[in-house]
């Protein structure tokens, strides 16, 4: 199963939306130096996932639940 790569997905959303790291820094109440900090993560806290989601208008966690595989538990 491949790994999420969040802070990519964040980051190449903000590049089709042709929107600055500086708009996104204002958007989140931080710097942008934290802007860069969240494109390199692999792994992020789901509260700040879900504030980003709803600043860029996607739903990141759709990078995860796609990933769900229920049939492992049930054959156990």
């Amino acid at each position: 199963m491949n790994q999420v790569f969040i802070g990519k997905s964040i980051e190449q959303e903000l590049r089709l939306q042709e929107r600055s790291v500086v708009w996104l820094a204002r958007k989140l109440n931080c710097n942008r130096t934290n802007v860069y900090k969240i494109f390199n993560r692999t792994t992020i806290d789901t509260e700040l996932l879900l504030k980003i989601s709803n600043v860029l208008q996607r739903n990141f966690f759709e990078e995860y639940t796609c990933r769900l595989d229920f049939n492992k538990e049930s054959e156990a």
